[in-house]
């Protein structure tokens, strides 16, 4: 058969993984704290007809001959690009301005919670006063007025808001509030997480991220220290997906796609035309 049948099915095949992760950049335009992603291709093996050649006494040198068998897919990338901010007023709304994670736990009355990372701010009390994500998971930060100096292996533990009215958080993750005795005092830190490599981090849904041999280990911190950017409070950061950059590739993804279909019809063509000679 011929190779560019070949080479025309694998552009079509890493064309639609394209399309899809497109799709799914688009369709988390306006899902908090989204981070989109990227397909990037490379070329495969090719076959080759004749390796380069030395200069000899009567000869130049030659350069090789060799066909291509199509394309692959290389990557895809997470782009954890800082994105636009969304002023809501809620107290309990944060965003990251700069590096980091939002550190949350579940299976925390196991003793050995697992924990996850998220750049969605969107946050909640549950019935026993504890600061919890949208899906229920506990946001972990330091207790107490004196936290521990960070940075530390391990977040501290669930944030308790129970007994407190009024509550703020400032820049530093710090969260304020009105005691039974009416007297603002500092009930948390919340802890930031941050890696050496941010996109080797896993996707899990939800918002949530795993931590991953190519990650690095994650490095908890409070905001403002070390690699952990600021907390802003009252407001949520939205998707980075960019629609405009989301269109073009689309239509570029698109004629790359028919492109390569015209390259399997064009060879289907060839094949019939060498198959009419037998007539």
């Amino acid at each position: 058969m011929m190779r560019s049948l070949y080479s025309g099915v694998s552009g079509l095949r890493n064309h639609q993984t394209r399309m899809d992760v497109i799709a799914n950049n688009i369709s988390n335009v306006n899902t908090i704290g989204f981070k989109s992603s990227r397909v990037v291709f490379q070329d495969v093996m090719s076959q080759t007809s004749r390796s380069a050649g030395a200069q000899g006494t009567q000869y130049g040198g030659t350069n090789p001959m060799q066909i291509g068998l199509g394309v692959k897919t290389a990557a895809i990338d997470v782009l954890h690009t800082q994105s636009a901010f969304q002023r809501t007023d809620n107290p309990l709304d944060l965003a990251i301005e700069g590096d980091g994670f939002f550190v949350v736990a579940e299976n925390v009355a196991s003793g050995t919670p697992n924990y996850k990372y998220t750049r969605a701010g969107n946050l909640y009390l549950d019935n026993t006063g504890h600061l919890v994500t949208s899906e229920g998971l506990y946001v972990q930060g330091w207790t107490g007025t004196n936290p521990p100096t960070p940075p530390q292996t391990s977040p501290g533990a669930k944030i308790d808001l129970k007994d407190y009215n009024g509550i703020s958080i400032d820049t530093n993750g710090v969260i304020w509030g009105l005691n039974p005795s009416n007297v603002k005092t500092q009930i948390a830190t919340i802890a930031i997480a941050t890696f050496v490599n941010p996109p080797g981090l896993e996707k899990q849904g939800s918002s949530l991220y795993d931590e991953t041999p190519n990650s690095g280990a994650a490095v908890y911190n409070v905001a403002r220290t070390g690699a952990a950017g600021a907390v802003s409070a009252g407001g949520l950061e939205m998707s980075n997906v960019d629609l405009s950059a989301e269109f073009t590739d689309m239509i570029i993804t698109q004629r790359g796609f028919q492109a390569n279909s015209r390259i399997i019809t064009t060879s289907d063509t060839l094949l019939e035309e060498l198959i009419n000679l037998k007539r």
